[in-house]
């Protein structure tokens, strides 16, 4: 079995993120919005497969985020969305991304195993604690302010049943287990790789605990150096080391004015005002996954993509922003797009040969 992607030689690694979910990131109203049909996703998933990008995160959604677009409300769900591209892909790392309370840890571990033997070992798992009190509603459950307890004994769980060293009990706070088991183990030894996205201490001190890399937001590239020394020290404590990514959305165009003038069209002018109200509000009050200043200064950010950083500009301008990103000590990071499979394809021709040309990447 080849090394897991995420363990591949690329110093500084790619993934497309989101793809599975109606606008992707954004919270637009331009016609060309992502439609995230099951042809459009095989497309961009075999496109980044054949390009050498290293994974593929889809979004966990139950609900949408209101406005005119009501946008995420379609999205395909993780497990089985990850098994059916492991049949259409040859190389490229497949996430699940689960939110704990909605999902049992005992068929959390079978469906992923699933996935790793589907996918000859390319399995991964983004382990989401939750933070949407109207999806936790949709499924008769409360919004608990220990949620990264819950998500310990959870992980824990889905670790011993992938040890596959016998059935065990198991006496927690949150699950009450008897005779526990579940097989086959999983491909990855001893268990499939795991990411979590976290900003705040709690979420940071979970993702030292369970998590093989963490996902983190930054207003600024170089405020992102002191996260990572903050995540690796928590990590050291655990007796651990994970890597340290970040997220982008990117608008990639021959020209600056060019991409800028279109992130201005699609982000401001073309903005879904009441999705990105209720975006914003449900996030700070309840997610803690961004600086507080995120949301006082940026909100084209939060249309544009979801709060996350902007790659605006030229391949070379974009290849730059990367060249700092990774200065700074991030091993990687997400991409998304407006509609993946128009733009993807420029980003694929233009930004990873400079990249190479950097020497962030051999492929």
């Amino acid at each position: 079995m080849p090394p897991h992607p995420m363990h591949g030689p690329n110093r500084f690694k790619l993934g497309v993120f989101s793809a599975n979910a109606d606008g992707g990131l954004t919270l637009t109203r331009v016609p060309e919005r992502w439609p995230a049909t099951w042809p459009g996703v095989v497309e961009v998933a075999r496109m980044a497969d054949r390009a050498g990008i290293e994974f593929f995160l889809p979004i966990a959604r139950w609900k949408g985020f209101g406005g005119e677009m009501n946008s995420r409300e379609w999205s395909f769900e993780t497990f089985t969305f990850a098994a059916a591209l492991a049949g259409v892909t040859e190389h490229i790392a497949l996430f699940s991304t689960v939110h704990v309370p909605m999902v049992h840890p005992v068929f959390a571990a079978k469906a992923l195993a699933t996935v790793d033997h589907a996918s000859n070992g390319r399995s991964g798992l983004n382990i989401v604690c939750g933070w949407n009190p109207e999806e936790f509603d949709a499924f008769g459950l409360e919004l608990i302010e220990d949620r990264y307890a819950q998500g310990l004994e959870w992980f824990e769980i889905l670790r011993r049943v992938h040890e596959d060293t016998g059935p065990f009990d198991f006496n927690g706070r949150f699950y009450k287990l008897k005779n526990v088991s579940g097989r086959p183990a999983p491909l990855q030894r001893p268990r499939p790789v795991t990411l979590n996205a976290a900003f705040s201490p709690p979420g940071r001190d979970f993702a030292a605990k369970a998590a093989d890399f963490l996902f983190t937001t930054f207003t600024d590239i170089d405020k992102g150096r002191a996260q990572i020394e903050d995540i690796s020290a928590r990590a050291a404590k655990e007796g651990r080391k994970i890597g340290v990514y970040t997220t982008c959305h990117v608008v990639c165009r021959p020209t600056q004015t060019e991409a800028e003038d279109y992130y201005e069209h699609y982000a401001v002018t073309m903005q879904d005002n009441a999705g990105v109200d209720h975006y914003m509000g449900a996030k700070e009050k309840n997610s803690g996954s961004h600086d507080a200043e995120a949301y006082r200064l940026h909100r084209k950010r939060f249309a544009g993509g979801a709060g996350t950083y902007p790659l605006v500009g030229t391949p070379r301008h974009i290849v730059e922003e990367m060249q700092r990103i990774a200065a700074a000590g991030f091993a990687g990071t997400t991409v998304s797009f407006v509609n993946f499979k128009d733009e993807l394809p420029y980003f694929i021709e233009t930004v990873l040969p400079l990249l190479r040309e950097a020497r962030l990447r051999e492929n």
